[in-house]
Formats: structure tokens, C-alpha cells, sequence
């Protein structure tokens, strides 16, 4: 990998779409960034998937990053930074930030009561990896976590189907109901997408946290520590997908809230085919 300076690119990856959350976030915090995002939906869900086999995807996916100039990645995947995050730390001579840290760090700001839940894919939850992020802040914390294997299918499938998005959201989020919790860790980044589902069937009192602003800022940290902020006043996004790019731009547009273009890409990488 090349030397890296302030004009070049940050990576971001994902297994889907979800990772779109943390992106947006990083374009508005980092307006004069270039982001660089491959979602791999073709193989989403990565939750119910072996620790070696996610592995295995997300290195995958490294390397077609690797070929354009990149300054940081961003594993923008809950379930990838579980199995695959400092792996990555140790491979790679750039800085690579995961979203389960921020994620704990921005629940341990607002919680009141210190009782918190987790939702996330399976691989997410059996990796403990939120209980351990939480409890090396704060010891005495309650951590509730709930593994949600149907959420992340639903936003990359069935997101427009208003009446099987509550239904599925209802059932996930059923045995979080009866526990006594203040704060909610969306431990998956396509939850966002079903936020307002979530805020309905939780009620008012409980705070939903989404780890994606804390990346930003913690990405905008070592980029300015490392003095390769970008200045740059027309900076250039890529959106690559292995699945569908009709089904990805689709729901982008709807989250970032304007049109894209997206490439599609076979991994392992050959050759990527663009799509304009």
C-alpha cells in the first residue's frame, strides 16, 4: 500500500448497505473527505457466518480497497470488526477503526440507570465483544444483549413492506422489553434503517445509539493527529456493491438522500464492472 497523505481516500466497508450509516455520518462530519465504500451484499448476512469465513470476506474486500490510495479504513460492520479488526490493525500500515468502541463509548455518555442493551447479528452478540468494550469503561454496567438474526435481511430486502418491518422488528425486539434498560446499543449498522421502528416498540424513554457519529469523530481524531486531514474542496465518492446495483442504489439514495452511481464488483477480484 501506498504512503498515505492527505488527499487520499478512506475506505469504508460492509457487508451490505448498513455501513451507509457510518458513511454518511463520516461526509457530513468530513465534508472535504473522499470516501471509497464496497458493501458486499451478495454474501449478506455476515452474522450467522464462522468467525474464519467473515474473515476470509473482509480481507477480500481489503484488497480491492487496496487498490486506490487509502489514509484509513473504517470497518463500518459490526459483525466484521468482531471477527476481523485487529487482524486488519496488524496487516495494515494505515489506521483502521471499527464501530464497536464508538459504539460503546456513546452509550456510556447518556445512560442514566447503567442498565444497556445490545442488539446485533448473531456473530456480533456471541463475540461479546460490546460486553467487553462497555465493561472496560465501566465495570458495574448491566449489559443486555440480544442477538437480531432477521434485521439486517429484512433492511437489505424488504425495507419498503411497512407491516413485515414492524412485525419482524416487534418479535426481535420482545425479550429487550422486559428488561429494565435506558440505553440501547444498535449493535448492527443497517439498524439504523429501522430506527424509527425501534423507537415505537422501545417507547420514549429509552435512548437508541447508533455508533456511526462516534466513528466520525474518532476518525476525524487520528486524521487530524496524523495531520492528513483533507482539504480538499471537491472531494470524490465511490459506492461499490457485490450484489445488486439497482437494489443498492435504491436504498442509498434513500439514506444519503441523494443519487449515487454504483459499481458492482466479483470478489475474489478480477474485474470490477461499472455501472453508470
Amino acid at each position: 500500500m501506498s504512503v498515505c497523505h492527505k488527499h487520499s481516500v478512506i475506505g469504508v466497508l460492509d457487508s451490505g448497505v448498513g455501513g451507509l450509516t457510518v458513511a454518511s455520518e463520516i461526509i457530513r462530519q468530513l465534508p472535504k473527505e473522499s470516501i471509497y465504500y464496497i458493501g458486499d451484499n451478495k454474501r449478506c448476512p455476515y452474522g450467522p457466518r464462522s468467525v474464519e469465513e467473515v474473515q476470509s470476506f473482509v480481507f477480500e474486500m481489503v484488497e480491492f480497497l487496496k487498490q486506490f490510495p487509502l489514509k484509513a479504513l473504517v470497518v463500518a460492520c459490526n459483525t466484521a470488526a468482531a471477527a476481523a479488526l485487529t487482524e486488519l490493525q496488524e496487516a495494515l500500515s494505515i489506521p483502521v477503526i471499527g464501530v464497536i468502541h464508538p459504539g460503546a463509548r456513546a452509550a456510556i455518555k447518556v445512560t442514566k440507570k447503567g442498565e444497556i442493551g445490545v442488539i446485533g447479528t448473531v456473530g456480533t452478540i456471541k463475540s461479546n465483544m460490546y460486553e467487553k468494550a462497555l465493561h472496560e469503561l465501566d465495570t458495574y454496567l448491566e449489559v443486555h444483549s440480544h442477538a437480531c438474526p432477521t434485521l439486517a435481511t429484512v433492511v437489505e430486502n424488504r425495507l419498503e413492506d411497512i407491516a413485515y418491518v414492524t412485525q419482524q422488528v416487534k418479535q426481535a425486539l420482545l425479550p429487550l422489553t422486559k428488561e429494565d434498560i435506558d440505553t440501547l446499543i444498535l449493535g448492527c449498522t443497517h439498524y439504523p434503517l429501522l430506527e424509527s421502528y425501534i423507537k415505537k416498540e422501545l417507547g420514549e424513554d429509552v435512548t437508541i445509539i447508533s455508533s456511526a457519529e462516534e466513528t466520525a469523530i474518532e476518525l476525524s481524531t487520528i486524521l487530524q493527529h496524523k495531520g492528513i486531514l483533507s482539504d480538499n474542496l471537491n472531494p470524490k465518492h465511490r459506492f461499490f456493491t457485490t450484489g445488486s446495483v439497482l437494489s443498492f442504489e435504491h436504498i442509498a439514495e434513500r439514506w444519503l438522500g441523494y443519487q449515487i452511481s454504483v459499481e458492482c464488483v466479483h470478489l475474489p477480484m478480477k474485474n470490477a464492472c461499472m455501472h453508470n
